[in-house]
């Protein structure tokens, strides 16, 4: 059967949607913790909210190029 993909295949497809339900949570948690760490460093309250909104950003383009290079492969 030639359009039977092989198991290698399967798991490499599963690989790319794992990894994209995975950045944009870790994206979000490392802007919150530099933020943090950086409120605690300068001693302010508001920069933690900067780093958060700066990770999800981050997230969300890193999503949109891999479904943009996911979307010109087909």
């Amino acid at each position: 059967m030639p359009d039977d993909p092989s198991p290698k295949k399967q798991w490499v497809s599963a690989e790319k949607y794992i990894q994209l339900g995975i950045t944009l949570p870790a994206a979000t948690f490392i802007g919150w913790a530099i933020g943090a760490l950086l409120d605690h460093w300068l001693h302010k309250h508001f920069i933690y909210l900067v780093g958060l909104l700066l990770g999800i950003v981050a997230g969300f383009v890193q999503l949109i190029r891999a479904a943009l290079s996911a979307e010109s492969k087909n």
